[in-house]
């Protein structure tokens, strides 16, 4: 099935000393989703969770929204030449009646580690219909100390990050900041698809009074997982970006960015942040 982390011979330099040691690094296989036996989508991922992931990717995507939509998930048999399982390709299948999307060229998609989703036909191909509006939610407030707490708490919870320093996180925290769910994977894109799918199957979704903090920056297709999934609160340690800000303000999202102790950034949604009086 694939391990987390792998060991590497590294040549060492420190201060003009050389030595040769092992070296652990974060393991990174690719990963094929079938639905219905249809070949859908490509992946670069760090092995684990991988039906979470597969799960967490068909939200996004918007082909399914809740977990009764799903049959089962399994490993593909005899994906190797030799007929040998690989444990890197899965196939979901939907449950009788579901809707199946047609997929075409324009819809098989190829994923990296860096970039989410990719080749999208345009812009429009993106903005996917959300099964749960993010504008029906709950009235939610959150203080910006509250906020300036989860960072540290979501690096404490990064045990294979400690070993490889080559991981991505994403993390859902209630709205009193306790820690509901921590994913690592070599791309940001797949840990929160890790989070959105055992969400989808435990019976959690819409996700609609929790908040999303991923470790990096926050692209366009991280804002739109969220709002696939009914997150109405996004926070990133780094920087979002232009398309980001635009789906946010489009679709009610919250989007926080610069999250760094005390310091941050409200781009969008500033409604669900209590805000210090002036």
């Amino acid at each position: 099935m694939g391990r987390v982390t792998a060991r590497r011979r590294v040549i060492r330099i420190r201060d003009g000393a050389v030595s040769t040691r092992p070296d652990t690094l974060v393991a990174e296989e690719p990963l094929e989703i079938r639905l219905d036996g249809k070949p859908l989508a490509i992946t670069m991922r760090t092995p684990g969770d991988d039906f979470a992931l597969a799960a967490g990717f068909l939200v996004s995507e918007g082909v399914i929204g809740d977990g009764s939509e799903v049959a089962n998930i399994v490993y593909c048999a005899g994906a190797k030449e030799d007929g040998t399982n690989s444990y890197n390709v899965v196939d979901v299948r939907l449950t009788p009646g579901t809707p199946v999307p047609d997929i075409t060229l324009e819809r098989n998609v190829y994923t990296t580690s860096s970039c989410g989703l990719c080749g999208k036909a345009s812009l429009d191909a993106v903005r996917t219909t959300a099964r749960h509006p993010i504008a029906d939610t709950p009235p939610l407030r959150v203080a910006p100390g509250l906020l300036s707490a989860l960072p540290e708490r979501l690096r404490a919870a990064q045990q294979v990050f400690d070993k490889t320093g080559g991981l991505h996180a994403a993390a859902l925290f209630s709205e009193t900041g306790e820690l509901l769910d921590v994913r690592e994977d070599v791309g940001r894109h797949n840990a929160v698809d890790k989070l959105v799918g055992r969400a989808l199957t435990d019976g959690r979704l819409p996700l609609s009074r929790a908040i999303l903090l991923v470790s990096g920056r926050a692209s366009f297709e991280l804002a739109q997982k969220a709002v696939m999934a009914g997150i109405p609160f996004l926070a990133a340690v780094s920087a979002p970006s232009s398309l980001a800000v635009d789906l946010a303000a489009e679709t009610g999202l919250t989007l926080v960015g610069f999250l760094r102790g005390a310091q941050l950034n409200v781009y969008a949604g500033e409604e669900r942040i209590a805000l210090p009086d002036a």
